[in-house]
């Protein structure tokens, strides 16, 4: 009888063992998978952004422009201004179409009039 409680102990206590290991491998095989798992799903997030990153950026065709833009304009070159010629000389040129009969007296003075108020 004493032999059969010493062989109960003994399978119970290695039995104990047994289980408490196999329950301490069984939590860290689930721990090593999740953890594999994470870094997994790590890798695949870089593995995207680094995708993303290095993408070449997609070619739009120009945009037109409405409405067209004109072409450009070009400064037309001009003759050179014409030096504003001397109000008295104006005047006697006035002078001597009146007296060559071109102007009349009343178209003499309108003219002189004008001339006047420029200077």
């Amino acid at each position: 009888m004493l032999r059969r409680r010493m062989v109960r102990r003994a399978v119970v206590g290695t039995a104990a063992v047994g289980g408490a290991a196999y329950l301490a491998g069984r939590h860290t095989a689930t721990k090593d998978a999740d953890q594999q798992q994470r870094d997994a799903a790590q890798e695949d997030q870089i593995a995207a952004l680094q995708q993303q990153q290095y993408a070449p950026a997609p070619q739009y065709p120009p945009v037109p422009q409405y409405p067209p833009a004109p072409p450009p304009q070009y400064a037309e070159a001009s003759a050179p201004a014409m030096p504003a010629p001397d109000p008295v000389e104006r005047l006697k040129q006035l002078g001597e179409l009146k007296a060559a009969g071109v102007l009349t007296d009343e178209e003499f003075q309108v003219k002189k009039a004008q001339l006047l108020k420029q200077v």
